[in-house]
């Protein structure tokens, strides 16, 4: 079955720097803007672009992620003649291991792309907040004749050492690719979006896994491997919203950012939709003394105290005279009466007891001990209880380290 392109969406990954967040399941399911999920931006991505074969490939605690991608039809993905694939890591005749790093995840699935046969492969990560015409990518990539195109962009110079950097010449060919570095040299960063001509790809990856000494990876091994053998790289500049949501921090950012129309983020364009699964739930009811603020909400709420500046899913309730403030408020969170919650991530099913006192504003607290305050999914606070800035509980109502 020829395909002239087809994605592989890495979506496996623990998701460690999102703590409890992630503690029963992977990165890309976490919930994000009131009605989405991480892994809606790169499928509806896909499926704008014009890309209908997606292979998604899973790993860590992956139940939740599975059971929401379904058969791929919120994103347009379930057609007969490609459609989006579940790809977790197996077992055949001469054994099998966990995936051991990007690079190894498509090796071990270059059956998968084969059967498609497709002259570009595109590969993506699970946990990017964006919105992208990968149609554009291949082209300028099919132009220009790249063995692989890298999309960048321009970051602060502060941040550069946490990204892959790439040098190039006048013409955006990469001359110099440095993962992390300490003094970077330029501040073009790679969003870990690629485009291989298959062909090509295909005999490094091999080569990568007879080497005993790779990791295995994109940015560490395969691409300084084609760099050093002299192939045409090409860096395509991406000029729009852009997040990696990979920690606590950034995931808020972004969730605030789609408050703020001036941060680029805007979810509400039509020429270019998020999709996402949709489940029935009743409108949202807003009491008469409810008092809603630069929000966003979403059916199946229960709304009757204050709530500003916030990020609010399905099913969240907050009684009377609570208060929510810059908080993100994961699916089916209960705020019970007079109960304060600011600058916090609730998990899933979170419920906070009446008169509790939960994270604090910045200045309210001497810079060096601010910091969110998050609870994992599932955790219940007893009456009154108060957790200050800076604090992460797990389930249990225990608090966690950050590390």
């Amino acid at each position: 079955m020829k395909k002239e392109c087809v994605a592989m969406l890495l979506a496996g990954g623990q998701g460690s720097r999102l703590y409890v967040l992630t503690g029963d399941m992977a990165k890309p399911a976490v919930p994000f803007g009131g009605k989405y999920r991480i892994i809606d931006f790169p499928l509806s991505n896909c499926s704008n672009s014009g890309i209908d074969t997606v292979g998604v490939l899973t790993q860590y605690r992956p139940l939740e992620l599975n059971s929401y991608i379904g058969s791929g039809q919120p994103w347009d993905l379930d057609v007969s003649s490609g459609g989006v694939h579940i790809l977790p890591p197996y077992m055949d005749s001469q054994g099998g291991t966990w995936y051991k790093g990007t690079a190894n995840a498509i090796y071990q699935n270059i059956g998968f792309v084969d059967f498609y046969d497709p002259e570009y492969v595109v590969i993506l990560s699970g946990d990017h907040i964006y919105k992208m015409d990968y149609s554009r990518m291949v082209e300028r990539h099919r132009e220009s004749g790249a063995a692989c195109t890298i999309s960048v962009m321009e970051v602060p110079w502060a941040d550069a050492p946490r990204f892959g950097i790439m040098n190039v010449d006048g013409e955006d060919r990469i001359t110099e690719f440095a993962e992390k570095p300490k003094q970077p040299k330029s501040n073009l960063a790679s969003m870990g979006i690629y485009v291989f001509t298959w062909k090509t790809l295909r005999r490094y990856l091999v080569e990568d896994e007879a080497d005993p000494a790779s990791s295995n990876d994109f940015g560490k091994n395969v691409i300084p491997r084609m760099l050093a053998a002299g192939e045409y790289m090409g860096a395509y500049r991406f000029e729009g919203y852009w997040k990696d949501v990979g920690t606590l921090e950034s995931l808020w950012d972004a969730n605030m950012d789609m408050l703020s129309p001036e941060s680029g983020l805007d979810l509400l364009d039509e020429s270019w939709p998020v999709y996402a699964r949709t489940f029935s739930a009743p409108a949202a009811f807003l009491g008469k003394n409810a008092a809603i603020t630069h929000s966003a909400f979403n059916r199946g709420s229960d709304l009757e105290g204050k709530v500003e500046n916030s990020v609010l899913s399905q099913g969240v309730n907050v009684a009377p005279d609570a208060v929510v403030s810059y908080s993100v408020l994961m699916p089916g969170v209960q705020v019970e009466s007079g109960a304060v919650v600011q600058y916090a991530i609730l998990g899933e099913g979170c419920r906070v007891g009446e008169g509790c006192r939960v994270g604090a504003a910045p200045e309210e607290t001497a810079p060096e001990n601010w910091g969110l305050t998050v609870l994992a999914p599932g955790c219940a606070l007893e009456a009154e209880r108060t957790v200050p800035p800076n604090t992460m509980l797990d389930r249990t109502g225990r608090e966690v380290e950050k590390k």
